[in-house]
């Protein structure tokens, strides 16, 4: 698309077309009546864009299909006689074939044979890359909705099954604009039939956007149900992660084992639990998106009883919604498990924190009384140590007075090296003190 600069405007935004534009990005097709919609939506986990760009190019009359033309994620092709629409979105891609309605499958048909009626044929059908998880035959067909045989030919049109259907929509005059039939079941060629009545005249428009919303109501639904088999088998184990930690929190409490073996049993339910978490949350949060549009789907349609048979919207309320309680409890279960390990630890992290600062404060009270008996040691050793400087201090005077009195001094040496012995005592004593003051005042 060439970008479009204003001579009013700011140069735009980078993203600003590619945001303006996403409303148009999956216009409702023009369905003109009676019709049949065979619907075919795919999981697309591992499957490229390109090998749908391959497979579309085998439709007739598209060989030439660029790479480019599938970048938008929406693509309408026409063919002779029939429109193939693709969309792919983030975990599926849907293949909606619009053709004329067969004559034998028009409305008061008792089960009309349609998988052998779709126009692309049976082998491009089945080469559609992905795994199925809807396929629709949708009929759209002319009819007088007030008309008592509606439920029973509505029957004969869909085949066994109990019928579920409303009508919809309010038109100026405050009437429905049509009336919509299914069963919810799948039939012997796996397909599940939708049957839609309107009225003659009905606008092409209109048949083609509630055609839509019909799909993608159903497509919503299947898609929402993924998350009910994840949380049936992570119900087993969530309660024995919950008795695990409950076994856990006792011990911690009994205080008799050690907390590195807590810690090791604790350490390896948190990674489970994480393990868990990681795995499905992405599940969980996927169901609540496409239970919600589910019942956006579901109000658009502005249902009115059908007499005698249960709405669309009440047929889900009871089936769909214990089904979406169940995910959702058991991803609140998830969640509340990890807040508890996480409490757990942090218990424990407790306990051996207090259990450290005990050993810190022995330690300490250790430490305080080697210091005492070492301080009483260096003062032994400091008396020691004068005396011992003292001693040498008066044999340098004895030796000294020896000298002089050899010089002819009259000086007793013995006499003056007793004398000395206190002022010797006093001075070394004093030098000590002065050292200490020093080293004091350096500190």
């Amino acid at each position: 698309m060439n970008e479009i600069t204003s001579r009013y405007l700011p140069v735009d935004d980078a993203q600003r077309r590619q945001l303006h534009n996403e409303v148009h990005a999956r216009p409702s097709a023009r369905v003109r009546l009676p019709a049949l919609i065979v619907y075919v939506a795919v999981l697309n986990a591992g499957i490229t864009r390109e090998q749908e760009w391959a497979h579309l190019r085998r439709l007739p009359g598209h060989a030439d299909l660029q790479p480019e033309q599938l970048s938008g994620n929406f693509l309408r092709l026409r063919c002779d006689g029939f429109t193939v629409k693709w969309e792919r979105h983030t975990e599926f891609t849907r293949y909606s074939i619009v053709q004329a309605l067969p004559a034998h499958a028009a409305w008061g048909a008792a089960t009309p044979e349609l998988a052998s009626q779709a126009v692309v044929g049976s082998d491009w059908l089945r080469g559609i890359p992905g795994q199925t998880v809807a396929a629709i035959h949708l009929g759209m067909v002319e009819g007088n909705m007030a008309s008592s045989s509606l439920v029973p030919q509505a029957q004969a049109w869909l085949g066994e099954g109990a019928v579920v259907g409303s009508r919809m929509g309010n038109t100026t005059e405050g009437l429905s604009h049509s009336c919509v039939l299914t069963h919810f079941r799948l039939g012997e060629d796996g397909f599940e039939r939708m049957l839609v009545v309107a009225p003659p005249g009905t606008p092409d428009s209109r048949a083609g956007r509630i055609s839509q919303r019909l799909l993608e109501l159903e497509t919503y639904r299947l898609m929402a149900l993924r998350g009910l088999p994840v949380a049936k088998a992570l119900a087993p184990v969530l309660s024995e992660a919950e008795a695990q930690l409950a076994d856990i929190t006792a011990r911690l409490e009994r205080k008799g084992d050690s907390d590195q073996a807590l810690l090791d049993v604790l350490v390896s339910l948190a990674a489970r639990i994480e393990r868990a978490t990681a795995e499905h949350g992405y599940r969980f949060s996927a169901t609540r998106a496409y239970d919600t549009l589910v019942g956006q789907r579901i109000a658009e349609l502005r249902e009115r009883p059908v007499a005698g048979i249960q709405t669309v919207g009440e047929f889900m309320q009871r089936r769909l919604s214990p089904a979406m309680a169940t995910v959702a409890a058991t991803a609140q279960r998830l969640a509340s498990l990890s807040e508890r390990v996480s409490r757990t630890s942090a218990l424990l992290r407790t306990r051996v924190d207090i259990a450290t600062e005990s050993q810190n404060q022995v330690l300490l009270e250790k430490l305080t009384k080697g210091q005492a008996l070492q301080l009483r040691l260096q003062s032994t050793v400091e008396g020691l140590s004068i005396a011992a400087i003292s001693y040498y201090v008066v044999s340098l005077v004895l030796y000294g007075a020896k000298a002089l009195n050899k010089l002819g001094l009259p000086l007793n040496p013995e006499m003056s090296a007793g004398l000395s012995i206190p002022l010797v005592l006093w001075g070394v004593w004093r030098l000590t003190q002065r050292i200490h003051a020093r080293i004091h005042q350096e500190d």
